[in-house]
């Protein structure tokens, strides 16, 4: 992506040069813009951005949040394995979900550590809140970078773009990508691709339009074959169907239809071995129950209970689950409620989505 650079600003490593276009420095967020707007700079930040990694000569740890999906992989991915090649030191510490590890060639994750290397710059993607962040703690950056899409963005790190517009943070890392000296192919269009499908629904989502379509047209002409990787991505094991059978027994439909909830319990995980990490997308069935403006999914686990949460307009999932504590999009969100009984978090649940669905009466 073309952008200019940012005017009277160094990019050697001194974050207080860059306070002028209001990046964030000190690593004290401001609390992000009630309106969730797009960032008026994000030209030049992204120019700024592909300076500062380009000329980082310390090593690079990519992360981003806990329970990784296809945005998270495919950004932090896409990320890496661009300035691997432009020699970089580059760590990224993740545990994928299953039905993503075949994007994942040998070597290229690490497991969690414990402490940043010396000098390290961090780059934290798809992240609105550090506390969610996974796989390295933050303290102890030389640098940190903060690229994301969620509206709620706490704007943390010494440079923060944050773009709720951007129908994914894999598409903001395509436009990164495209300001640094490396050459597209399929090793990095596929995973960037992966980003935008899982986080648009395959293009079905109401965060779907012509940018992101002509970005994934784009990454398409590098070799990425779009039939086959969307076909891949719907593979997942015979114990995931098994049990969407018994979480479809758990399905309600309260608020007279305008709601659909259903429940993932620990017995069922215990019952369906090999299904517990695909199980998130179980939400995205229910939704599609006629009437149902908003849809939830209840999983157990030992010690909380996560939410996922979808919505059609004007119904938005973002202001339940910030009422619970979490965040997200507008049309999808997540909380997670620790220390609760499943039957307790259920009912915080359905408080929290009556009181959004009162504010839109059928």
């Amino acid at each position: 992506m073309a952008g200019e650079a940012l005017q009277d600003c160094s990019l050697t490593g001194s974050p207080v040069a860059m306070q002028g276009m209001g990046i964030i420095v000190g690593m004290t967020p401001p609390p992000p813009p009630a309106d969730n707007a797009n960032d008026p700079n994000y030209a030049q930040k992204i120019r700024a951005i592909a300076d500062q990694l380009t000329a980082w000569e310390g090593p690079i740890v990519v992360i981003s949040h806990v329970d990784p999906d296809g945005d998270a992989l495919g950004s932090t991915l896409t990320l890496a394995r661009a300035l691997r090649r432009l020699g970089k030191d580059v760590t990224l510490p993740m545990e994928p979900p299953a039905f993503l590890r075949f994007l994942v060639e040998e070597g290229e994750l690490s497991g969690p550590l414990d402490a940043l290397p010396d000098g390290a710059l961090l780059a934290v993607l798809d992240v609105a809140e550090l506390a969610r962040s996974e796989g390295a703690p933050h303290e102890g950056a030389a640098f940190v970078l903060n690229v994301d899409h969620h509206g709620t963005n706490e704007r943390f790190g010494d440079l923060a773009l944050v773009n709720p517009g951007s129908a994914a943070t894999a598409q903001m890392i395509k436009d990164v990508v495209d300001a640094l000296p490396v050459t597209w192919d399929e090793a990095l269009a596929t995973p960037c691709l992966t980003g935008m499908l899982t986080d648009t629904g395959t293009f079905r989502y109401a965060n779907t339009d012509r940018d992101v379509l002509r970005a994934a047209g784009d990454l398409m002409g590098h070799g990425v074959s779009y039939v086959e990787l969307t076909d891949r991505l719907q593979w997942r094991p015979e114990s995931y169907y098994r049990m969407l059978g018994a979480v479809m027994d758990t399905l309600e439909l309260p608020f007279g239809g305008r709601a659909t909830l259903a429940t993932v319990t620990l017995a069922m995980k215990a019952r369906f071995q090999g299904a517990n990490d695909d199980s998130d997308d179980y939400v995205g069935v229910i939704r599609y129950v006629e009437g149902s403006q908003v849809a939830i999914m209840l999983k157990e686990h030992e010690d909380a209970v996560k939410i996922s949460v979808r919505a059609r307009a004007p119904i938005s999932a973002q202001a339940i689950c910030i009422e619970l504590g979490g965040g997200g999009h507008v049309a999808a969100a997540g909380a997670k409620l620790v220390g609760v009984t499943l039957e307790d978090a259920k009912n915080q649940v359905l408080a929290a989505v009556e009181k959004e669905l009162d504010r839109h009466p059928s």
